[in-house]
């Protein structure tokens, strides 16, 4: 495919138009080795949690698509829509146009407006990320029931809450509740998949939209890959859903005003190959 094809590039993957062929007017997903992370010591430490792309990992795009394969197909069984239609290699989807949840500037003539250009949905099982780092009085890894968060997606996600998207007139409050439902939803159909190999989804995020050519019904757009998840091994949960492993598991660390939270249990992205494909 023509690199002019090219309708966007992302941190993991990159999304090109279909011109001609039985997939015409669709979208071709091409997953790459891209993954994102932070550097310690001078070294990449990939996690799927950080915005940051620092580095490669061999064979990583083939994997994250045929997982988001699976849990397509598998969500297409629970009666769950997305935009999901076929994989035609090992790191390349077809998927049907759908246009995510934004929203264009309300002033364009005044210097820094800026259009919404979509927006991503976390959720979380217990408290770690940056879920943690933001209200450090949480006990790490605290069960806290798929709290589910927007963000605006870009060189840098900023939180946007709930009733901001509301009053903005970025989505109206019915758009947001089946939102949030539909999040939920999808959560618990992935968090059973992994307890069902004795792993916890710890929290992932998700991209919501609706197709170009739907009914407007807003349904789950983007990716599930090892990308957006993040999973971990040996979760001991209490009576409250609480881990009792957490002082085993986290490690964390206050330096020159920066909180930093990591989960020693955490699975490789690397890893999810050997787990369900």
């Amino acid at each position: 495919m023509a690199e002019k094809n090219l309708v966007y590039r992302g941190k993991s993957k990159d999304v090109y138009d279909i011109t001609e062929g039985p997939y015409a007017g669709k979208y071709r997903f091409v997953f790459t080795d891209r993954a994102t992370g932070y550097i310690e010591n001078g070294k990449a430490v990939f996690d799927p949690g950080y915005d940051v792309v620092v580095g490669e990992i061999p064979g990583k795009g083939a994997i994250a698509c045929r997982f988001a394969t699976r849990f397509f197909k598998l969500l297409k069984e629970k009666g769950i829509p997305s935009h999901y239609i076929d994989t035609i290699t090992d790191n390349e989807m077809i998927v049907e146009p759908a246009f995510p949840l934004s929203m264009p500037a309300a002033s364009p003539e005044f210097s820094g407006s800026a259009e919404l250009l979509n927006l991503e949905w976390t959720w979380r099982n217990n408290a770690t990320g940056s879920f943690w780092r933001r209200y450090p009085f949480v006990r790490p890894c605290k069960n806290i029931h798929k709290v589910v968060e927007a963000w605006t997606k870009g060189d840098s996600d900023i939180l946007i809450t709930l009733e901001a998207l509301e009053e903005t007139g970025a989505m109206s409050k019915d758009e947001i509740n089946r939102s949030v439902e539909l999040v939920k939803d999808i959560a618990e159909i992935v968090s059973q998949e992994f307890a069902s190999r004795d792993l916890h989804v710890i929290d992932g995020k998700f991209e919501l939209g609706r197709l170009k050519y739907g009914d407007g019904k807003i349904v789950i757009i983007d990716e599930i890959s090892p990308d957006v998840l993040r999973v971990c091994r040996g979760y001991a949960p209490d009576d409250r859903g609480d881990c009792k492993a957490y002082k085993d598991c986290v490690v964390t660390n206050f330096t020159d005003g920066k909180r930093t939270i990591k989960n020693k249990n955490q699975v490789a992205a690397a890893d999810f190959i050997n787990i369900f494909l």
